[in-house]
Formats: structure tokens, C-alpha cells, sequence
């Protein structure tokens, strides 16, 4: 299972989710352009000394990441997915894709995924933060794939 970030803008979420995907020990994929630099102050501190222990691979454009990741089942996370999260059965080869923070995800992207899930939430609200969002649906399908780590 992979999380997977599609152009990113925000580092402090770049940041936390680094963190996460080092304590979860699964890899984290950005697809680029990002909407700040890697050395970018936020991002390390949000992801402490967290950063170098995360599997992090970077990804020019959709394209490269969609013609590097063939074997694996997209799951695009997003508020407009009809099916939740809770309710989908995740495969653990998933890549869980998290769309930009401003705009979610151009229609073309979202059609390329192969599935697509959401959170629920009160009527009237628009998201989440991307980083908890994230959290919320990566913690649930590892558990589902028996993946999440037994902290032995």
C-alpha cells in the first residue's frame, strides 16, 4: 500500500503525512509540481526527525507515476466519491491518492483512478484537512489489509 499526494501545495500537510507514512511504514509518492520546495522550513517541521525515516519517491507528472505504478488498484480520496470509505474493501497493493488542497483533483485525474471513496461528514462542509484526511482513510485500510504496524 502506498499513500500517494497529487500535487501537493501545502508543506506543513507534506510534512505531517511524511511522518505518518514513517510511523505506518508505508511509502509516500508525491506527484509534482508542488506548491513549495523540499527545503521548505514548514515541511520539516511538521515532519520532525521523522523525515529521513520516510520511503518518500517523487514523481515528475501523473503520467510517470500512472507508467511506474501499473500493478496497483488507484483509490482516489475525495468529499464528491459517492461510496465511503468504511464501506470499501481496500487491497493491500491500494495506492491511496489525496488530491490538491485548493482544488481536489482535475476531472481527468479523477477519471484515470480506478475507484473512488470519501469521508463522511455533516451536510454543509466541504473537507477536511488533507493530513487527517489521509490519516483517517490510510489507518482504516491497513487495518482492514492487516497492515497497520503492532507497535511490539
Amino acid at each position: 500500500m502506498h499513500l500517494v499526494l497529487f500535487q501537493p501545495e501545502i508543506p506543513q500537510n507534506v510534512g505531517t503525512l511524511m511522518r505518518l507514512a514513517a510511523c505506518m511504514g508505508i511509502p509516500l509518492d508525491i506527484i509534482e509540481p508542488c506548491g513549495f520546495l523540499f527545503t521548505d522550513k514548514h515541511m520539516r517541521r511538521a515532519g520532525m526527525d521523522y523525515l529521513e525515516l520516510a520511503s518518500t519517491h517523487r514523481f515528475s507528472s501523473w503520467e510517470n507515476f500512472c507508467a511506474e505504478r501499473t500493478k496497483a488498484r488507484r483509490v482516489a480520496i475525495t468529499p464528491s466519491a459517492p461510496q465511503l470509505y468504511t464501506e470499501f474493501a481496500f487491497d493491500p497493493s491500494d495506492l491511496l491518492i489525496m488530491g490538491q488542497e485548493s482544488m481536489g483533483f482535475p476531472p481527468e485525474i479523477l477519471d484515470d483512478c480506478h475507484e473512488a471513496v470519501s469521508i463522511p461528514m455533516i451536510p454543509g462542509r466541504r473537507s477536511l484537512n488533507l493530513a487527517l484526511a489521509a490519516a483517517i482513510v490510510t489507518t482504516e485500510a491497513l487495518r482492514q489489509t492487516n497492515q497497520l504496524p503492532r507497535g511490539d
